[in-house]
Formats: structure tokens, C-alpha cells, sequence
């Protein structure tokens, strides 16, 4: 049985995301457990409400409304799969994506890790090049999907 570790957040409802863990699923006998880091959210703030400052102002969300949002997309996410039939499990981590994978590691044995991210131009995952990071720190092969 191959067991593979999904680190996704906001992309966890991505269609490709969905496609490949069906794909892998519907391949072999295959587990999937899902780590959302709990990684605070961007709110953009209209732009015509700041003329002066122009750009897109952020404001952090709450570390309390992050991890909310994080178990929405969860529970989300495991009813989507379970689905299409994978057997799926998950949790709500650390909001260091890192971190959250180390603290996963040191319970469960994985085969591989797949990473789904929002696309490059706006990912702060892909900016801290998280993908190699966690390669690197586990060992394991890393898979990357983008928005």
C-alpha cells in the first residue's frame, strides 16, 4: 500500500489536485493523509477605498480564523475524495508549513509527499521554495502541483 502526505492549503479543491490523488488512488492500493497547515490568509483590501497608497494593502488574518479556515477546507477536502474513492485522512497543523510536515513525519511513515500550491506569481510557499525544502528535510519524493 502506498501512503502519500498532501500539504495543500487554499489549492485544496484544486481540480488537478483532486485528478492526481483519484489517479493514484484508482492506480494502487493507496492512503492519503492530508496536513492544512494553518498558514494566516491575505485579505485584499479594495484598492479604490486607499487611492493614495495604490497596490493592494494586506492585513493578516487571525492565527483563531486561519486555523478555521483550515478545517473548513479540510473537512472539505476529505468528503471531496473519499468521493472518488480514496481513502483519505487528515489534520489541521502548525502554520509553518515545515513545521507542520516535520510534526506529521514523526507519527506516521509516507512514501511521498505531494505539495499542491497557489500559482508562482502569488505563492508564498513556492517563495520559501517549500517543495525542495521538504525533500530535503524528509527524504521523500516531493511532487509538486500548482494552481
Amino acid at each position: 500500500m502506498r501512503r502519500y502526505l498532501v500539504v495543500a492549503n487554499q489549492t485544496l479543491d484544486d481540480d488537478q489536485l483532486v485528478q492526481l490523488i483519484e489517479r493514484r488512488a484508482k492506480a494502487e492500493p493507496s492512503e492519503f493523509y492530508i496536513m492544512v497547515p494553518a498558514t494566516p490568509l491575505i485579505e485584499f483590501v479594495n484598492v479604490a477605498a486607499i487611492p493614495i497608497m495604490g497596490g493592494f494593502p494586506v492585513v493578516p488574518e487571525s492565527a483563531q480564523r486561519a486555523r478555521q479556515l483550515a478545517q473548513e477546507r479540510l473537512e472539505s477536502a476529505l468528503t471531496q475524495l473519499r468521493a472518488v474513492g480514496a481513502t483519505v485522512d487528515g489534520q489541521v497543523g502548525a502554520p509553518d508549513p515545515v513545521q507542520a510536515v516535520e510534526t506529521v513525519l514523526k507519527a506516521r511513515q509516507f512514501d511521498e509527499i505531494i505539495v499542491s500550491t497557489l500559482p508562482k506569481r502569488v505563492s508564498g510557499w513556492l517563495r520559501q521554495d517549500l517543495p525542495c525544502r521538504l525533500e530535503r528535510k524528509s527524504g521523500l519524493p516531493v511532487t509538486h502541483v500548482e494552481k
